[in-house]
């Protein structure tokens, strides 16, 4: 005869989550729901110790999902500033191991040069890619200045976020991971990347518009995080021209951002937003129900604050 507070018995493998996913794995979890107790298996995001590896030596140690490596160690080297073009970069192998993965990457002798002069070694929890950055001028190097392009439409912008809040296949299954968008100027989402890290998923969305030749100002990229300082950064390296985020921005980031001529959109919802800098790349068309450009949606993207 059970109580109110029994353990149910384990949940059956058949209701098992489906983690078939490279970001996702299965583990053991007891979850309460009001008065019952149940012992089941729910869906974990991976996150992994990822180093990249210039020439031959370690330059960097990411908490990064293991997914999209490849675009990760483009758009990483990129948003860095370790190359300029995606030609400059060779991905010899990328090696798993039980401690994690290892990203063995070729660059041109004068690229290793100087990365060997900044000697940075950037360790830092999800993506965290000024930590360990040995000064302040390192960190606040001054960004590329970005050309001018069209303005988009706010309806854009809202198709833009009610996509990406359906693209996000990890974070659904998990509930743990940041995802970046990228949008051409009609607002509609080509690609998706999704990480434990905002930075990484950042990193990962600029490899993926590298490799597919796309160029970054014929649209604007949308994340589910605030909008830091290392956002505007990458996007600003990248030649991104506007950044969306749906979460607040920091003083330093609207700093660069003004300074570089990156659009910058914090709060971004279906119900408002509030640009920041450089507001003549967007068209405001007065108020408007996005439901009617993007289908629906109910206001809410998928966000983490951190």
């Amino acid at each position: 005869m059970s109580s109110d507070n029994a353990v149910a018995p384990a949940t059956p493998p058949s209701a098992a989550p489906d983690t078939a996913r490279a970001g996702a794995v299965s583990r053991p979890v007891r979850r309460r729901r009001g008065a019952r107790v149940d012992d089941t298996v729910d869906a974990i995001a991976a996150e992994v110790p990822v180093a990249l590896v210039y020439n031959g030596t370690p330059f960097a140690v990411m908490m990064a999902t293991p997914d999209d490596l490849a675009d990760f160690a483009l758009g990483f080297s990129l948003s860095e500033g370790i190359v300029a073009r995606a030609d400059e970069l060779r991905v010899e192998e990328i090696a798993t191991s039980l401690e994690g993965i290892t990203l063995r990457l070729a660059i041109p002798e004068a690229r290793a040069a100087a990365l060997e002069q900044r000697r940075r070694n950037l360790q830092g929890r999800s993506g965290c890619g000024v930590c360990g950055t040995e000064s302040i001028e390192a960190v606040l190097r001054p960004p590329p200045r970005l050309r001018d392009s069209a303005p988009i439409r706010v309806q854009a912008l809202h198709r833009a976020l009610h996509e990406l809040r359906e693209r996000q296949p990890l974070n659904a299954l998990t509930g743990a991971t940041h995802a970046a968008g990228w949008a051409g100027r009609d607002g509609r989402v080509s690609f998706v990347r999704e990480d434990v890290g905002r930075h990484n998923a950042l990193d990962k969305l600029i490899g993926a518009l590298v490799a597919a030749g796309l160029d970054p100002l014929q649209g604007f990229a949308v994340v589910t995080s605030r909008a830091s300082f290392e956002m505007a950064m990458k996007a600003a390296q990248a030649g991104i021209p506007l950044l969306a985020a749906i979460s607040a921005p920091t003083t330093l980031a609207i700093a660069l951002a003004d300074s570089a001529h990156l659009t910058l959109i914090g709060f971004a919802r279906d119900d408002g937003h509030a640009v920041y800098t450089h507001a003549q790349r967007l068209i405001e068309n007065g108020p408007r129900d996005a439901r009617a450009d993007n289908g629906g949606g109910d206001g809410n993207a998928t966000e983490s604050h951190s």
